[in-house]
């Protein structure tokens, strides 16, 4: 469905000097930067696929997205997207995909939502009956038909998201690329925007490129991710396999129990690590990260995987605990340390 090889797009910005002098001086002797937002980027997505497109601020995720939407060129590299080759913009090829950007409208914001999606109608010249099924189907999953004769500047930002959605959809796109689109949404809106889009992917096969700083997003639709970092690909594969690259440790939090306290101590305080745990740097392995003590008292350990029971075993014995977990190392610090690595 969507192939891309060597994909590279190469950006040069003009370097003003500061001052009236060094604008006049800009005149006749302008020095430029070249920038790099992509490199050489290859990848290939199957019909049907959900992936996640990962990476820092300014790695070049929407540029890529731009790239396969045709609305910036390639310097160098191609891309193929069910078959169209995005640089050309044809009309058919508009007609299957849709870009939704997180941070930008596509409705018109003195107008309601549904006067937006009739224009859309015409548009993409919808026969009626079409639209209205799209339409009744996008509406009744988002929930949003009590919304939709509201002006859009008056709906939340999680309505707003929704209508974008729909917009996005009226025309029944095969692609769908997806720029952040929980970005600034609270928790409810975005665990109902990402029930939407897993309930749509399995309804129509639609093939889905997501992009998110937000983990929760890529954990629960993505069964494949793709990291991408300085305009690098630095992964592309399974987001078990990502996962596996933290495995290698766990996290070990408990709270000293009060009777383990000294008199005087109060449970619950960063004075928690004293008594028979005051040198908590004991408890951790040798060549890991120091122990962590935060304001409430918790101590937090990182463990190599074969020495949790060891280190786990030496902390209850060492005195009476309130609490602890064995966690999991986050999936952001997974992907922090695969940055810092480059």
């Amino acid at each position: 469905m969507i192939e891309v090889r060597q994909l590279t797009r190469v950006f040069r910005t003009y370097k003003k000097q500061p001052g009236f002098m060094g604008g006049v001086k800009g005149l006749f002797h302008r020095e430029f930067e070249e920038t790099a937002a992509a490199r050489d980027i290859t990848f290939d997505i199957a019909e049907g696929e959900l992936v996640g497109f990962l990476g820092p601020n300014g790695a070049g995720k929407t540029t890529t997205l731009k790239m396969l939407s045709g609305l910036i060129h390639p310097t160098s590299g191609t891309a193929r997207v069910a078959g169209f080759d995005p640089v050309r913009r044809e009309n058919a090829y508009r007609r299957i995909f849709a870009l939704v950007l997180g941070q930008k409208n596509q409705l018109w914001w003195d107008l309601p939502a549904i006067e937006s999606f009739l224009l859309l109608r015409h548009i993409y010249g919808l026969p009626a009956k079409q639209y209205q099924e799209t339409l009744d189907e996008l509406v009744d999953l988002l929930d949003v038909r009590a919304k939709l004769n509201v002006m859009v500047r008056e709906l939340s930002l999680g309505e707003r998201m929704k209508m974008e959605l729909i917009a996005a959809l009226l025309h029944r796109p095969r692609v769908l690329f997806l720029d952040e689109p929980t970005i600034g949404l609270d928790v409810v809106s975005q665990k109902a925007v990402r029930s939407f889009l897993r309930d749509y992917n399995r309804r129509h096969r639609v093939t889905i490129l997501l992009t998110s700083h937000y983990m929760a997003d890529i954990k629960e639709l993505c069964e494949r991710v793709i990291v991408i970092h300085k305009g690098l690909k630095i992964h592309d594969g399974s987001l078990a396999r990502l996962e596996m690259a933290g495995g290698r440790k766990k996290i070990i939090r408990f709270r000293p129990a009060a009777e383990a306290l000294p008199v005087g101590i109060a449970a619950g305080t960063a004075a928690g690590a004293v008594g028979p745990f005051a040198d908590v740097a004991a408890f951790a392995p040798e060549g890991v990260e120091p122990p962590v003590v935060a304001g409430d008292g918790e101590i937090t350990l990182h463990v190599p995987t074969d020495q949790v029971v060891a280190v786990s075993q030496r902390i209850l014995a060492a005195g009476p605990v309130a609490d602890i977990t064995i966690e999991d190392v986050p999936l952001e610090d997974v992907i922090a340390a695969l940055f810092k690595a480059q």
